[in-house]
């Protein structure tokens, strides 16, 4: 089960954190991982990674935020392999910062990654599985889309925009025989949360991990291997009848907190 034999994925933000976690997760499961993110070296490196355990992967260095460039890419991409069956949109950026702190440049900066990033992954490649006879989409959202939570308005409205899309998308493209889910995620423990707390707690790092892994009901944050294991389910033939979806997988945050 959960095999992705045969079958070609291309994950943004795969250099690190979520990404990554699916991108090894996918190639171990058999998945030939197309692995785009800015940082090249950090794409370059996840394809040694997936090599080194015998798995089959390409480095796609990409700017999501820039269409032309992104489809070039992409078409060159598809040109070598043949076909991409899964897109896992991971890529994203984080703000804090309340309506009167967020600046229009912090807003502006959201916008082009977290919403027009997903919108140019997906533009650029549903007439490509429209062509192919289908596929599958997974964008990652947030809790975060669908709770009040404090200083996060511009990433809060970018990953509600993440939602409304992925519900477009599954409804426009059934016919097609193309699958859109996203998940939404709460606390995840990676190496930006690390950044976070040396930058902005400085001495304090352990506190604060503490603090925010507690808001979760099950008490820590999430593995970005749980996350991926979600990923590969909705990504797979199992969930052939699954789209049009939201996944909350949050420790419990949204419903038991409420």
């Amino acid at each position: 089960m959960f095999s992705l034999q045969g079958k070609t994925a291309l994950i943004t933000g795969a250099g690190s954190g979520i990404g990554k976690a699916i991108a090894e997760l996918f190639a171990q499961q058999g998945a030939q991982v197309i692995v785009a993110d800015l940082n090249a070296s950090a794409a370059e490196e996840m394809v040694k990674t997936i090599q080194s355990g015998s798995g089959r992967a390409l480095a796609l260095p990409v700017n999501v935020a820039e269409q032309a460039t992104f489809k070039s890419a992409v078409d060159g991409i598809i040109a070598k392999v043949g076909r991409i069956d899964v897109l896992v949109n991971s890529a994203g950026i984080s703000h804090i910062g309340k309506l009167d702190t967020t600046s229009e440049s912090d807003f502006d900066r959201i916008v082009q990654v977290n919403i027009k990033g997903v919108y140019n992954a997906m533009h650029c490649l549903i007439g490509h599985m429209k062509e192919q006879g289908g596929g599958v989409i997974l964008n990652v959202a947030s809790v975060a889309a669908t709770l009040g939570l404090s200083d996060r308005f511009a990433y809060s409205m970018s990953k509600g925009a993440v939602v409304s899309m992925t519900l477009s998308v599954a409804k426009d493209y059934i016919k097609d025989n193309i699958r859109c889910n996203c998940i939404s995620p709460a606390r995840v423990h990676t190496a930006f949360v690390d950044g976070f707390l040396a930058k902005n707690y400085p001495g304090q790092e352990k506190e604060m991990f503490e603090k925010l892994s507690k808001t979760q009901p099950i008490g820590r944050m999430g593995k970005p291997s749980e996350i991926a294991s979600l990923a590969l389910y909705l990504c797979s033939d199992e969930a052939a009848f699954v789209t049009g979806s939201d996944y909350p997988i949050d420790g419990g945050f949204v419903r038991l907190n409420t």
